[in-house]
């Protein structure tokens, strides 16, 4: 017998989990499009937007004001999360291929979906959600396929890092799920020291290097708003209130939807492969939705 899972505040909470999603498709663009402007510096500068945006929400709500004091231990884990998440990916950029970083990195929904079946009261994983995340995994490997993929050893610590980040990334997602009494509001505080600790490493590490002109400088504030300020909010909130083992499944939809975008503006030409990475994705996450519905 099934009956629907997804129902009242727990659909409504994955579909805003989804919008998270739809704006990390756009990171791509918006930073192809904010010109060389060094990672830890491009960090420092949209996350305090998107903390700075957040923060002044919370200010404008009567009552609210009092979400930014929290435990150390979320701090903890939200500083972490963000902070460490970025970090990790931008050292692996450093000391591995590009394409081959982000092919380990993008482990992270599968690991979603299989911590998941720690969460208190979860029903378990059933066979739907291992296959639908692992068609999008293969979905995700089909958008490499002809960018001359090689795990060389001399590159082994930056897939480390990767790899360390998928973990850390996963680890932030399903642990924001148990601390549902942390309201939402506090992800403009962990945004806000993310900034803070992005622009020291920035200063330690890299150069400075200013946008030149309008266009990139618009990308940057897009990026702080959208997919480095808002997208946070929205995945709090489907982590913590929707089905986080489909969300995971979902979040493979961004790097096919991020390609696609790319090929619409000029940054990137269509490949056959596109079709076979949707049609992939699309089924893992029909096979998670109907694992989700099915009781």
């Amino acid at each position: 017998m099934t009956t629907s899972a997804l129902t009242g505040g727990t659909a409504r909470a994955t579909m805003i989990g989804f919008g998270a999603i739809l704006l990390w498709s756009l990171l791509a663009l918006f930073t192809s499009a904010s010109g060389g402007i060094p990672p830890f510096q491009l960090a420092a500068i949209t996350f305090l937007i998107g903390g700075a945006a957040g923060s002044i929400g919370v200010l404008l709500r009567p009552g609210r004001a009092g979400a930014l004091r929290q435990p150390l231990s979320v701090w903890l884990l939200g500083v972490g999360g963000l902070f460490g998440y970025h970090a990790l990916y931008f050292t692996a950029l450093r000391l591995a291929p590009p394409a081959e970083a982000g092919l380990v990195n993008y482990l992270w929904p599968l690991l979603i979906v299989l911590f998941s079946a720690w969460l208190p009261g979860s029903r378990g994983l059933r066979p739907g959600h291992l296959l639908g995340a692992a068609l999008g995994l293969a979905g995700v490997g089909v958008l490499f396929v002809g960018r001359d993929i090689a795990f060389a050893a001399a590159a082994l610590p930056g897939y480390a890092a990767a790899l360390a980040a998928a973990f850390v990334w996963a680890g932030y997602s399903v642990l924001s799920a148990r601390a549902g009494a942390v309201p939402t509001e506090a992800v403009a505080g962990f945004c806000l020291a993310t900034g803070g600790l992005s622009l020291l490493c920035h200063l330690a590490l890299e150069r400075t290097v200013w946008p030149q002109d309008p266009t990139s400088w618009a990308a940057i504030v897009l990026l702080g708003l959208g997919p480095v300020g808002a997208a946070f909010y929205l995945w709090d909130i489907g982590c913590k209130r929707g089905d986080v083992r489909l969300l995971g499944v979902a979040a493979y939809a961004a790097p096919l939807l991020s390609t696609l975008v790319l090929v619409a503006a000029g940054y990137a030409p269509a490949r056959p492969a596109l079709a076979l990475s949707c049609l992939l994705i699309v089924a893992g996450a029909l096979c998670a939705v109907r694992a989700s519905r099915t009781k």
